[in-house]
């Protein structure tokens, strides 16, 4: 009898275990279970849809349903899973007309992914408060420009907060973000880098307000404005971009257990405590590589890569995901951003001492036309010397730069082999000292 493999999500963890799931085993019954509309499409492309660089939400499909069909997986797409019964093993589900079915699997994963979550502010209730999490959402705030919306407000200052308001000042609007914590992107960069950033947005027209709380939201009918810092705003658009939350209801209810950062607990089979039972993606907390401690890691990158895992091993096979470091880039409006790794303040939360290497460079020789400013930030571990983060802000060639230092952390690499790393040069390409190697030798002058 062939194997039964449910999937509860089909987005980029889910489809991606499903595809690892049908190399593994190609005579296994595969169920993929969905609440929206559309399957297999991309999130992390929604901001770049609402600024214009995307010429549709269509686009944003990675997995057309040909896909599915051609790989034999069975997709229900507008499909909740309303329990999960780990000893009869089944799921039970029911589609947008109330009709409900129960599916027996042998082997289950979970791909809840992750949803928007509003403060407890008064006001909250009040229709009127968009997010940015799916397609719809990406419609219903793209419709509301095409309306005639001329001002927003982007509440959190978060990467899909700053990428959207990027997005929005592209279109033309008035955009305001509102932020608690004293710094923008505060789980990416340091103050100081997030400080270059922050000065290059409102440069671009867009006004930060840092180290200030919604109080509340205003509106009779719907919300037209907020108080933040003691300060009334009234915007066409008010966007909620506080962060989000795993979805592990489905999970806890099934006697699943949960990690200390509240996502599913896995080990590195991405294995939960339930025999047969697989997590991955943005429901799933796992491992940092550099502290061993565990973290909710919610990016793309991340769920796709621990769903290979799940689905290889849920359909009979062996892989291991070790952990992550939080690799991440964007691109707001021309300047790329990147980080790996633990940042200095991060660091220094868990524990570690360290020095840091920062550098200002250009990506060519002066002499060069088209070069551009990078800034470079190591974070440095003092006792062993070893590269425990790295924060790039530049024109051009950050990511590539971001997956080196990425590899050299997880190698273990430290600053002094870093400072004597053997690099290429040409003019049109590169300047004869590496900005990475430059930041490391001021690094290393520090911790002499």
């Amino acid at each position: 009898m062939s194997r039964r493999i449910v999937i509860i999500g089909a987005h980029a963890a889910g489809v991606d275990a499903a595809s690892a799931a049908r190399k593994t085993d190609r005579t296994a019954e595969i169920t993929l279970i969905t609440k929206q509309r559309r399957a297999g499409y991309s999130p992390c492309g929604l901001p770049f849809v609402l600024g214009g660089h995307i010429p549709s939400f269509d686009n944003l499909v990675v997995f057309p349903l040909s896909y599915f069909q051609m790989m034999k997986l069975n997709l229900l797409l507008e499909t909740t899973a309303t329990n999960i019964d780990v000893k009869s093993k089944t799921v039970e589900i029911q589609d947008k007309n109330g009709k409900q079915e129960t599916l027996q699997y042998d082997s289950l994963i979970l791909a809840t992914g992750a949803s928007p979550f509003i403060p407890p502010i008064k006001g909250r209730e009040k229709p009127g408060i968009y997010v940015l999490r799916t397609i719809e959402d990406g419609e219903r705030i793209d419709q509301a420009v095409r309306n005639g919306a001329k001002s927003a407000i982007v509440m959190g200052a978060g990467l899909i907060g700053i990428e959207t308001a990027v997005a929005l000042r592209e279109r033309g609007l008035e955009v305001t973000v509102v932020e608690l914590l004293p710094q923008i992107l505060p789980a990416m960069l340091d103050a100081d880098m997030a400080g270059e950033v922050q000065r290059m947005l409102e440069e671009k027209g867009i006004r930060i307000m840092v180290g200030k709380g919604v109080e509340e939201f205003l509106g009779a009918e719907k919300v037209t404005g907020i108080v933040a810092g003691g300060e009334q705003l009234n915007a066409d658009l008010i966007i909620a971009a506080f962060g989000v939350r795993a979805n592990t209801e489905l999970a806890r209810k099934a006697g699943i257990t949960l990690g200390e950062t509240r996502g599913i607990k896995t080990n590195m089979r991405m294995e939960t405590n339930v025999k047969d039972v697989y997590a991955a993606g943005d429901c799933v907390e796992c491992v940092n590589l550099i502290t061993r401690r565990p973290t909710l890691c919610q990016l793309g990158t991340t769920a796709v890569r621990q769903a290979k895992v799940a689905g290889t091993n849920a359909a009979g096979g062996y892989a291991v995901f070790p952990g992550v470091l939080g690799s991440a880039v964007t691109k707001l409006f021309d300047t790329e951003i990147g980080v790996t790794g633990l940042t200095e303040f991060f660091a220094k939360k868990a524990g570690l001492e360290t020095v840091t290497g920062t550098i200002t460079s250009k990506t060519r020789p002066e002499y060069y036309p088209g070069g551009k400013g990078i800034r470079i930030k190591l974070v440095v571990e003092k006792e062993s010397e070893r590269i425990v983060g790295a924060e790039i802000i530049g024109g051009e060639e950050v990511t590539q730069r971001v997956n080196a230092l990425s590899i050299a952390i997880q190698k273990h690499m430290t600053v002094r082999e870093l400072a004597k790393a053997d690099t290429a040069y040409a003019p049109p390409l590169n300047e004869t000292w590496e900005p990475m190697v430059l930041a490391a030798q001021v690094a290393l002058r520090r911790l002499r």
